[in-house]
């Protein structure tokens, strides 16, 4: 299971980075700018409405669909159409992995005590957080529909950043405070890739966004609120809660 993630992380990686490296060397980056001669946030109702321009319209950063529209431009309108539809049919699978991964997130912290009860009920015939699932696909639906995507892709990237930052560091701090765990993997050269992922973790985040910045540690303040208050002494990890059932938890589709 290890090589198998790691080396999907590496291929999608490359083949990222060789699709992005090709979409702008084909075309150019072409940026759009303000009237102060700064970048226009791409995602952003400012430029939505720069892209209103006809002149502009052409322009990579203005196309909805960026990939289709770089074959197109180079006379390929059949792959274009193609690669449309290949589009279209996986982006809500993507989607749906990353709700029902939230969803699994959720129902883990509500069984640990750091959330309500309700959230870890089953569906007696699907055998599935159909609570909690619901109620991320309301979250994810209204935010979809109300806010920018560009904005929402760069609050997510904070929080997706602060997490592989703290399991960087917990892995470190494990490997010299309980040295004897039992591991089912262990990291190889911990002492190279962990500092390597904090460092790469701040050096993203800090590239952010002002305002997702702010809004990342005002959420993690209120995260922070909501678990002195109501998760501390819930937890099923606290020294003075009850120890943990021995009844097998249920298994998850």
């Amino acid at each position: 299971m290890p090589i198998g993630l790691i080396g999907s992380l590496l291929i999608c990686t490359v083949f990222y980075l060789l699709v992005a490296a090709g979409a702008v060397g084909s075309v150019g980056a072409q940026p759009v700018f303000d009237a102060a001669g700064q970048g226009i946030d791409p995602g952003t109702s400012e430029l939505f409405i720069a892209c209103k321009d006809p002149a502009k319209a052409a322009l990579l950063v203005c196309s909805e669909e960026p990939l289709a529209h770089v074959l197109r431009l180079l006379g390929w309108d059949k792959v274009a159409r193609l690669i449309g539809l290949a589009a279209f049919l996986a982006l809500p699978s993507v989607i749906l992995m990353m709700i029902f991964g939230q969803t699994r997130v959720f129902f883990s912290m509500a069984r640990d005590k750091l959330l309500p009860d309700v959230l870890t009920r089953i569906h007696t015939r699907f055998k599935t957080p159909h609570v909690v699932t619901m109620i991320t696909g309301v979250v994810v639906i209204s935010a979809a529909a109300f806010f920018p995507v560009g904005r929402l892709a760069d609050l997510s990237n904070g929080g997706t950043l602060a997490a592989f930052f703290s399991v960087a560091l917990g892995v470190m701090i494990l490997r010299v405070t309980n040295p004897a765990r039992k591991r089912s993997f262990r990291t190889p050269f911990v002492w190279v890739v962990g500092p390597a992922a904090l460092i790469g973790c701040l050096v993203l985040f800090a590239l952010l966004p002002w305002a997702a910045i702010l809004v990342f540690f005002g959420w993690a303040a209120f995260g922070l609120v909501v678990y002195a208050l109501y998760g501390y002494r819930r937890s099923a990890l606290a020294p003075t809660s009850e120890p943990p059932s021995m009844t097998p938890k249920p298994k998850l589709s």
